[in-house]
């Protein structure tokens, strides 16, 4: 896939998500004890089930972004979740981007981090790992 067709889905995906609308369970502007949560509504007299007027709309295929660029980063590129030096080192720089478990500590964050400055690999949440490396140089 070219860059410029690419871009061009990742600009469609863009404007279909600011048309979405958000979509919300049944009732649940209406009872406290009902969460937003999406669930189908499923009850033979229900009026959105209906697709009535006036009611928030249903979760359909119409809503979806493109296939080619579902799941990527706004950047057009793949999240890669790493847990150590070695992961990283797998990553293609030019089409992933690097992402850091949450169950990485500030020491061996601090290493993937330089790892990844050697390697041109941008990271998606550096944290406080990155703040300390930008103190240190």
């Amino acid at each position: 896939m070219g860059k410029n067709s690419l871009a061009r889905l990742l600009r469609i995906r863009r404007t279909i998500s600011r048309r979405r609308p958000k979509f919300v369970r049944q009732e649940s502007w209406r009872y406290v004890r009902v969460k937003e949560n999406w669930r189908r509504p499923r009850g033979i007299d229900s009026k959105m089930r209906l697709k009535l007027k006036s009611r928030p709309a249903l979760v359909s295929i119409g809503y979806g972004s493109p296939r080619k660029v579902r799941g990527l980063h706004p950047s057009g590129k793949r999240e890669v979740l790493v847990h150590n030096v070695e992961e990283l080192e797998r990553i293609n720089p030019e089409v992933e981007v690097a992402r850091i478990a949450h169950t990485v500590g500030l020491r061996k964050r601090i290493q993937i981090l330089e790892k990844a400055k050697d390697l041109g690999i941008t990271v998606l949440n550096p944290g406080k790992g990155g703040l300390l490396l930008e103190s240190k140089e």
